[in-house]
């Protein structure tokens, strides 16, 4: 199915079935975003981005939340 047929589908929807597909496909991404933050912090991707976050709390240039 091409982008060009969903958004016919979806734009067809009622309001009642648009809010729940609309909450369906938020969890959809924050699903994916998960699972793509997971691969990089396996993959090592965020090392050196915590080092200096560390380092600048160690400092005292920032503080935690």
């Amino acid at each position: 199915m091409s982008v060009e047929e969903l958004e016919l589908v979806v734009s067809r929807l009622s309001s009642d079935e648009l809010a729940r597909f609309s909450g369906w496909f938020e969890e959809f991404l924050a699903d994916q975003w998960d699972r793509k933050i997971e691969h990089d912090v396996l993959a090592g991707r965020l090392d050196s981005s915590v080092t200096r976050s560390n380092d600048h709390f160690d400092a005292g240039r920032c503080t935690p939340l």
